[in-house]
């Protein structure tokens, strides 16, 4: 099956290059933000035809502050490769449209409160009568029970909550956040992990299901080693995964590096490397529990040493023999030899923005790898073609 048969076809769209493992898969994303949006584009990426549904004053997130002035920047990150129709399902006209669009779909993802869907007429119990083969995704800050359902989650939020800022932060110090979306983004994997595994049920049972995905679930998922606590152990035990010691960030003559020298090869690497053979001669620092209690005394030797080169000459100094990386800014990915080497950044033309470098896909398939990437929509900018074609679906039904 080429990316020219998809089911974008029935709405006058089609799709360059070779079919991805969701080939001919029909997902509608009327999510927001980034959890929902992004989890939908990394099934997109797998070839699945993704129509963004947004209301008409748009997702939020297009209104989010941006360099770019043409539209937000996070916008186009999370909403790659879908056609856009902005649909108002207080309207009834707008409504029926989107239920010839579920009877024909497979895979329905919402970021909405529990309460709302049944409201809006698209809970799932609802368009399950429509389309019993529904894929029907709902994320959620906390879940759909108990006393936080109803209550807007935000990754921030989610972050300080579940402890995961606390664990940040130095010892002692303010609790601070991990920036960078980390919990969407796991959330958004989830997402389409999930549905995937639910396609997968589907065509074994020929049976439809409803997939949870919270913000919540995802941030204590995320932190699943700190999440075990022995009935023996006391309330404060000590979840910090840091290995301490000499692993982190280090200042050098011009930058920083990274370095993690935790298994005695990469120990003896380190300390041959930097000069600091003395600290192999002693079974003092022989292994990563010994180092990370006696840092106090090998961090300021360690931090002599790598004053004599830069991060970058440290970097290419140590090869593959010491774990390690130079801080660069992300800029410097897009030009990046390895990530060149991957093909992880294409070029986009979009209809307001123009031309930009940007991320690809998440997972390389060998037979199937997926069909080109495109822009994300403007508003509506699909709207026409979708529109009728929901009406003569609608007609057809």
């Amino acid at each position: 099956m080429t990316v020219g048969d998809c089911a974008f076809g029935a709405f006058g769209a089609t799709r360059t290059g070779p079919s991805g493992p969701l080939t001919g898969v029909r997902v509608l994303d009327l999510s927001a933000y980034i959890a929902g949006p992004y989890g939908c584009s990394l099934l997109a990426d797998q070839g699945a035809d993704v129509i963004k549904i947004e209301p008409p004053v748009g997702d939020n997130l297009r209104k989010y502050p941006s360099t770019l002035e043409a539209e937000s920047r996070a916008f186009l990150g999370v909403n790659r490769s879908k056609l856009g129709v902005a649909l108002d399902l207080k309207d009834p006209a707008d409504l029926d449209r989107l239920l010839a669009l579920v009877r024909n779909a497979d895979v329905l993802v919402h970021n909405f409160r529990p309460s709302v869907p049944d409201r809006l007429g698209i809970g799932y119990e609802q368009l399950r009568a429509v389309n019993s083969r529904l894929i029907y995704c709902a994320v959620t800050g906390y879940g759909e029970t108990g006393p936080l359902k109803d209550k807007a989650g935000y990754d921030q939020v989610l972050q300080t909550m579940t402890g995961m800022c606390t664990l940040q932060g130095k010892r002692g110090g303010p609790p601070e956040i991990l920036y960078g979306s980390v919990v969407d983004y796991y959330a958004a994997a989830l997402v389409a992990g999930a549905v995937a595994s639910a396609l997968y049920e589907r065509e074994k049972s020929g049976e439809g299901q409803y997939v949870g995905v919270s913000l919540l679930r995802a941030a204590l998922t995320m932190q699943s080693a700190r999440m075990v606590w022995a009935d023996s152990e006391p309330r404060d035990v000590g979840r910090d995964m840091r290995s301490g010691g000499i692993t982190g960030i280090h200042p050098t003559r011009d930058g920083y590096l990274y370095i993690s020298a935790n298994t005695p090869h990469f120990w003896k690497a380190l300390c041959e490397k930097t000069g600091l053979t003395a600290l192999l001669s002693t079974d003092r620092y022989d292994s990563v529990r010994k180092r990370a209690e006696h840092h106090d005394e090998i961090v300021p030797k360690l931090h002599a040493a790598l004053q004599q080169r830069t991060a970058l000459d440290w970097e290419a100094a140590f090869g593959e023999e010491v774990p390690c990386a130079a801080a660069r800014s992300v800029e410097d990915m897009f030009d990046f030899p390895q990530v060149a080497a991957e093909e992880m950044i294409t070029t986009f033309d979009h209809p307001v923005v123009g031309r930009y470098r940007g991320f690809t896909r998440g997972v390389k398939f060998g037979r199937t790898p997926g069909p080109e990437p495109f822009a994300a929509p403007v508003l509506d900018q699909h709207g026409e073609m979708v529109r009728d074609a929901a009406d003569r679906l609608g007609r057809n039904a």
